[in-house]
């Protein structure tokens, strides 16, 4: 391929595309017209030598290559966007850039709008792009320079990772108000037990801080159903005798008079979520900037 005629605006339109997964939503966001986006899909299509995008009922469906292409396009990207600015001249209040979190969809709903008030109040060209992966991923995410920081709990990482507590937490058990153990001040260990229980997949919160615990004693818990966000859980909860155990701070943010809340009737350590991020960016200025911001935003939760 010449690099000579390639056209690093198409890079931009691929990521459009691979975000929005649709041609008029990726139009809008570059912006440009849905005529001159389907003429650049064309010319992707050719560079590639791939469809790269189906069109579905769902909208466009990446192909194989598509996928394959699509982290080092990200990556691609983030290095042009760096290389074009100065981090001696970062400047807050003017700066255009974007940076790349890994939140859970528990601790956004925590920390998100808050933090999104502060960067729009003091640095309106500043852009934040949220993603939510495994713990492992987490981590050689962040090795792999395809995030910014995240926003996790007790990942296990290289000393190349950096991490600074942001707000303590601990798990509690929720259920609905109509709930027959809700009629009880404190749970038994009996009861809870033999209650029907949902469990967030793609967390290891629940096996580190109370699966692995029971487990420690010979006990298990019944689990009848499995969800892969937290932020499913109130409504099946509000609906259903399911019990959870949740986040204290997620807790105390949902409805009172639907939802009540109960210590876990047996010893469960306390916990951080904290900040992480590589070590290549402990003294970069817009790195230690939306740190900064991040951290102001956790001290008020």
């Amino acid at each position: 391929m010449n690099l000579r005629a390639l056209d690093l605006n198409l890079l931009v339109i691929f990521h459009a595309l691979m975000t929005e997964r649709h041609v008029t939503r990726a139009a809008m966001k570059i912006p440009m017209s849905q005529p001159a986006m389907s003429n650049a899909l064309a010319r992707l299509r050719y560079l590639f030598k791939d469809e790269l995008f189906i069109r579905s009922t769902r909208g466009m469906e990446p192909t194989p290559r598509a996928l394959e292409l699509g982290e080092a396009v990200h990556q691609i990207l983030r290095q042009t966007e760096r290389l074009m600015s100065s981090d001696l001249s970062f400047d807050a209040a003017t700066a255009q850039r974007s940076f790349t979190a890994r939140m859970s969809d528990l601790v956004g709903y925590l920390v998100l709008p808050d933090l999104i008030r502060k960067i729009r109040s003091d640095a309106p060209g500043i852009k934040l792009d949220v993603l939510h992966m495994a713990p492992e991923r987490t981590v050689k995410a962040l090795e792999a320079d395809q995030l910014d920081f995240a926003l996790s709990m007790e990942l296990k990482h290289s000393t190349s990772i950096q991490t600074q507590p942001m707000f303590k937490d601990r798990m509690v058990c929720v259920m609905r108000s109509g709930h027959p153990l809700a009629k009880k001040k404190r749970l038994a260990l009996d009861n809870f037990l033999q209650a029907e229980q949902a469990k967030v997949a793609m967390s290891p919160t629940d096996i580190r801080f109370v699966d692995g615990v029971l487990m420690d004693q010979g006990l298990e818990r019944k689990i009848v159903v499995t969800v892969p966000h937290w932020l499913l859980l109130p409504e099946v909860l509000g609906k259903t005798d399911v019990i959870a155990v949740i986040s204290s701070k997620l807790a105390a943010r949902l409805p009172r008079d639907a939802l009540v809340t109960r210590a876990l009737p047996f010893d469960s350590p306390d916990f951080h979520w904290s900040l992480y991020w590589h070590r290549r960016h402990d003294n970069s200025i817009p790195q230690q900037w939306i740190r900064s911001v991040v951290a102001e935003t956790c001290r008020d939760i």
